[in-house]
């Protein structure tokens, strides 16, 4: 039996059980940078497949090293996120979540879980491949500043430096079975915007007597939609506000007003530049009207760009593993993922695991309430990283 097979073989034996470790965190989530029962359960785990590991990166996060023959010749990682998100699910299974108001709509327990049987996998076959494997399960994904950030921050990518990285991300749009890659430029980079509008409060019916932070407000959105919509054609971009308090009532003019939005570009000399621009169109739009503005902007995720040789190949790799129809080209995103902090450091592939299915009515989006996957996904995703894993160590 060749490697391939055997991979697909473990995938099949493993998925049973890998199922279960899926339940049992989509079960039991956990928020950003608070996965503490998350992290003992991913140990306990890896010990009992034999694999050493340490704790406490960043918080919660967790890396295991597993040595191959020959362990110094080349080191890759393999990263799965732990985080959930704070949504309150409504789906009607067995495995619902515990935790009242947090779920796992992101599929963070899929890409876990994954990751588990990937390192099973290759635990099994560490005499058939030469280097070392870095398993990186990290928490806080779906908060700033990202908890791949605060990892490499305290040398996740060091002792041993990988070559490069993988990670897998749950796609319900796309049918259980197939996979998709794209080159290059692929996420945005992600902002939060904040603005607080000032003017002067007062009785709706005394004009003369009150300054309107709201006629503000909806000046300086009219002025950065313009501004903005104008620049789409130049960059990739988009600026969107979703949220606005003017804390007043039918006969009050509020003193000030908050808005909220957020900032997406794939171009990190422009994000700059784009940042002074919202700075200035706002303040001046509420300085006409004799109002002030405070921008403040968090600096979130860069974009994020997936290596073009290393991804080719992952292509390729997919193709040989699943069958050429079943790897699909993926456009560009302008949605974000803290990935991109690894995928400005070292080469990087960062692709998506079809975990729909219509027949199954398994078709809500991440984020949402009703989220779920068709779990054959997770034979998938766990086969073919360890595929992916063992193909990449073997180049020179």
């Amino acid at each position: 039996m060749d490697i391939k097979e055997k991979i697909k073989q473990l995938s099949e034996n493993y998925f049973s059980e890998i199922r279960a470790i899926r339940r049992h965190l989509h079960a039991h989530p956990e928020l950003s940078f608070q996965e503490k029962n998350t992290a003992d359960f991913i140990a306990s785990t890896l010990t009992s497949i034999g694999i050493p590991f340490q704790k406490g990166i960043a918080g919660t996060g967790i890396v295991a090293i597993l040595e191959g023959k020959n362990p110094k010749q080349k080191t890759i990682a393999l990263r799965a996120d732990m985080d959930a998100l704070p949504i309150l699910e409504e789906n009607k299974t067995n495995y619902i979540s515990q935790n009242k108001g947090v779920m796992h709509a992101c599929g963070h327990d899929v890409h876990t879980a994954s990751l588990l049987g990937t390192a099973k996998i290759l635990f099994q076959l560490k005499d058939n491949f030469e280097g070392t494997v870095k398993f990186i399960f990290q928490p806080g994904e779906e908060k700033l500043p990202g908890g791949a950030s605060l990892m490499i921050k305290e040398g996740v990518l060091e002792n041993p430096t990988p070559f490069c990285i993988f990670a897998q991300h749950v796609f319900p749009s796309m049918e259980t079975g197939k996979v998709g890659f794209k080159k290059g430029m692929y996420m945005a980079s992600t902002d939060e915007i904040y603005l607080t509008i000032k003017g002067k409060g007062g009785h709706a019916a005394m004009p003369n007597d009150y300054n309107n932070p709201l006629l503000m407000a909806s000046k300086i959105l009219m002025a950065l939609e313009e501004a903005f919509k104008n620049k789409k054609n130049n960059y990739p971009t988009v600026l969107a506000f979703g949220k606005i308090i003017g804390n007043g009532a039918t006969n009050v003019i509020p003193a000030e007003v908050k808005i909220d939005g957020t900032l997406r570009t794939m171009d990190e000399k422009w994000r700059s530049e784009a940042h002074q621009q919202i700075k200035t169109i706002a303040q001046n739009a509420a300085a006409e009207m004799n109002g002030f503005c405070d921008v403040n902007i968090m600096k979130g995720y860069p974009f994020l760009v997936n290596d073009e040789t290393l991804t080719g190949k992952a292509q390729h790799w997919a193709e040989l593993f699943l069958g050429k129809e079943n790897v699909e080209e993926l456009p560009m995103r302008m949605t974000a993922e803290d990935f991109a902090f690894y995928s400005q450091k070292i080469p990087a592939c960062f692709y998506r695991l079809g975990t729909g299915n219509k027949s199954k009515n398994i078709i809500s989006g991440v984020h949402t309430p009703t989220f779920d996957i068709d779990e054959k996904a997770l034979e998938i995703g766990m086969g073919l990283m360890a595929w992916m894993a063992i193909n990449e160590l073997a180049e020179k």
